[in-house]
């Protein structure tokens, strides 16, 4: 199982690579199509558009087709859309080339955290907080591939066909290793047959999950948009301070993902979720309401502190739920709640946009702090929830008569 482990953590470093390869270069591209900043930001809207998209189908395919079929096809399609983007010459064509980039991630993202699951269930340990450092890695160091590449003149095209090329070249050498649980029809009544099902909609542990996964993607989404804005205008950074703090944020999410799999053992899912939302709150009102920027680094390393094993445990949890009695099953749970999700990172953003621009850019910062607070409440309701499932499947009454006494 080894080879299993190390191929999904390869498979999570290659998703955040080709993830952080295409935002660092933005500015050249609107640039080549002469974008002005709101019809930028409106085509920036289909990437996360694509994500919510294909995420709420993701989870059927994989149950259908196994998870490595999906990241396979889904690393295809991303490598065939990101030459592309050297080649758009409008927002419009910018913003339907990232319809079609954020649906392959969408799949992508689904497929891989399945396959990640199948491997915590083999292997019986909570690794899920590692393979998604391996993703934190692999998109700060395609951030810092982009910005050496613009630093030294790299065309789009030529840069962006690298990268294509070797994802394609690695997805290659590694699928055939990712593990896969069988095809299932999945007729236990909770996911529904080919599709979400009525039993899934209407299990309220998923919608609490998909709760605590949104508001997350809210948190995360506003500091990746929002934090290098924030130091530059409010505590008057330079350009490369600014740009420092999203990285410090990234950073302290990635650190503590690696050793995410030590902490889940010893506090668990819903300690470390309600602690991480806490810590997440305390570091960006910390650096919304304290003017002396010296503190503002501190809030960005207890906010990526704190939200950086949300995402992953909830993932966990939710593949959990949709476990089957034969120890299958999950994929469309954890579609489901990866859905739910990505409408917060596509309303996120432009909601604290809108906070900023009726009050203050410190005052939307702290708002955020207080969204990650309300992720408290919502985790102890998932848990409260996920026990009366738990309870009601242990209280009924097994129909199945012996074969033989």
């Amino acid at each position: 199982m080894r080879s299993g482990r190390v191929s999904v953590f390869i498979v999570f470093v290659l998703n955040g690579v080709i993830a952080g390869s295409w935002a660092p270069r933005m500015p050249a591209i609107a640039e080549q199509i002469g974008a002005s900043p709101g019809a930028l930001g409106l085509s920036l809207l289909g990437a996360n558009l694509g994500l919510a998209m294909a995420a709420t189908v993701a989870g059927r395919l994989c149950a259908r087709w196994g998870a490595p079929a999906i990241v396979f096809v889904s690393a295809l399609l991303a490598a065939c859309v990101l030459p592309v983007l050297a080649a758009v010459g409008s927002p419009l064509q910018l913003g339907l080339v990232l319809v079609l980039l954020g649906a392959s991630f969408g799949l992508f993202d689904v497929s891989m955290n399945v396959a990640a699951v199948t491997v915590v269930r083999r292997v019986k340990r909570p690794m899920m907080p590692l393979f998604h450092a391996g993703f934190s890695f692999g998109a700060l160091a395609s951030s810092l591939g982009a910005a050496f590449a613009s630093g030294r003149g790299v065309d789009l095209f030529p840069y962006f066909a690298t990268v294509a090329a070797a994802s394609l070249a690695v997805t290659a050498g590694v699928i055939r290793y990712v593990p896969r649980e069988q095809p299932t029809a999945d007729t236990d009544g909770r996911g529904g047959q080919g599709g979400l099902g009525r039993g899934m909609l209407r299990r309220p542990v998923l919608w609490l999950l998909g709760g605590v996964a949104f508001l997350a993607a809210i948190v995360e989404g506003s500091n990746y948009d929002w934090a290098a804005l924030f130091a530059v205008r409010e505590r008057g950074m330079s350009e490369a301070g600014g740009a420092a703090m999203f990285s410090v944020f990234c950073l302290s999410m990635a650190m503590v993902r690696l050793f995410g799999e030590r902490i889940q053992r010893r506090f668990g899912a819903v300690r470390i979720l309600a602690a991480g939302s806490m810590i997440t709150g305390v570091g960006l009102l910390t650096t919304a309401s304290v003017p002396d920027a010296w503190f503002t680094p501190l809030g960005y390393v207890l906010a990526g502190t704190g939200v950086a094993l949300v995402f992953p445990v909830v993932l966990d949890l939710a593949g959990e739920v949709g476990r089957r009695g034969d120890g299958t099953g999950g994929e469309r749970e954890i579609g489901f709640v990866t859905g739910i999700a990505y409408t917060g990172f596509l309303l996120g953003p432009p909601m604290i946009g809108g906070v900023a621009q009726w009050t203050t850019l410190s005052l939307a910062i702290g708002f955020v702090g207080m969204v990650a607070m309300l992720i408290v409440p919502v985790v102890l309701a998932a848990n409260a929830a996920r026990r009366r499932e738990e309870q009601a499947v242990h209280d009924v009454p097994s129909t199945t008569e012996p074969s033989s006494r």
